[in-house]
């Protein structure tokens, strides 16, 4: 036990970096020296105070991290001292009826670390030993930090089922939006994104995806003149967005399958007498499983995923307070890393 930096989430959009204990590893955790964490979606929600009913006013937040381990407890096999790792950060309760069915990635009683428990912007954070998945040592840590978004994409991508020579839409640029588009691209798809930001439909470009820009063009219209009429074979909505929502079922193909992947603030109206007429399939997407993890790693490490152009900044766990206010209001930025620790190897 030593003592450790830790950034709390305190409530109106502020952290207090505080010292705080680590904790030793059980008999079935291990303790990690935290590289790099990401900053999230759901973490800018907590940071809005959207969340406060849930995790309180004296959190650690953060899940998308990558780190080095530093200690085991004395029943781990998986991993050793050294070993670079990330944190699948989900604990199922292993007793209800998801998991029963083998579903524990939404377990009833699903605990997400970061959230219900305290999270990874921290020097040091201690977990069950079977969250861990290891890295290759040659993985830039700071790349390793997009593995847990990237296991989202590909948990949506394996949902929509994208097929080689699919029309794949995604409505939605953000950090999700990308990390989808070009997971669905590596499958083999024809990816278009719809997004209104101009820096995000230039990364894309740059990625060698499609864009399109729904406040200059009819975005339903585009996607069937591109594709002879047919429309989009996969939809993903990451948007959140009900403009977003319209377009899903106007742009999706007969017998299309569209993946809800955005968490809605508002229940959205939906087209249903589109489903009836086109026969539409519609699959929610939550979270990832194991091998999602596997797949985001052998992506992220190959270079198939593009870390290093979603990567637009890097602060220290001490300017983490000015981290999320530049997040939230610059619409240039995409992914940002915090620092947690020195651990290089």
């Amino acid at each position: 036990m030593t003592d450790i930096q830790a950034a709390y989430y305190t409530g109106n959009k502020t952290f207090s970096i505080e010292t705080k204990s680590s904790i030793d590893p059980g008999d079935d955790e291990v303790e990690i020296n935290v590289a790099f964490c990401g900053i999230c979606g759901t973490d800018l929600h907590v940071y809005l105070g959207h969340m406060d009913a849930r995790i309180g006013d004296h959190r650690v937040i953060g899940h998308e991290m990558s780190g080095v381990v530093n200690a085991v407890g004395k029943n781990v096999s998986n991993v050793a001292v050294g070993d670079h790792v990330v944190v699948r950060p989900l604990d199922a309760c292993g007793q209800c009826a998801a998991c029963e069915r083998g579903h524990q990635h939404i377990c009833q009683n699903l605990d997400f670390l970061g959230l219900d428990t305290d999270g990874a912007f921290q020097e040091k954070w201690t977990v069950p030993s079977h969250t861990l998945h290891k890295l290759p040592t040659s993985l830039p840590l700071e790349h390793a930090a997009l593995i847990e978004p990237t296991a989202v994409a590909c948990h949506d991508v394996k949902r929509g089922r994208v097929q080689s020579g699919d029309d794949v839409l995604v409505i939605g640029g953000g950090p999700i939006g990308m990390l989808v588009a070009m997971a669905a691209k590596q499958a083999g798809g024809n990816v278009t994104v719809s997004e209104i930001n101009t820096h995000r439909l230039a990364m894309a470009e740059k990625l060698g995806i499609g864009t399109l820009n729904p406040s200059e063009v009819d975005a339903a219209k585009t996607v069937l003149e591109n594709t002879n009429g047919k429309g989009a074979d996969v939809v993903f909505e990451v948007s959140g967005t009900q403009p977003g929502v319209d377009l899903m079922t106007a742009a999706v193909a007969t017998r299309g399958r569209i993946v809800m992947v955005a968490i809605h603030a508002t229940k959205p109206e939906v087209d249903l007498f589109q489903f009836f007429w086109k026969e539409i399939e519609m699959l929610g997407a939550r979270v990832y499983e194991p091998e999602d993890y596997d797949e985001a790693i052998k992506l992220v490490a190959s270079g198939d995923i593009d870390a290093k152009t979603l990567i637009t900044g890097i602060q220290s766990l001490s300017e983490i307070g000015d981290a999320f206010a530049e997040l939230s209001s610059n619409p240039t930025a995409m992914k940002t890393l915090i620092k947690c620790s020195d651990v290089t190897a």
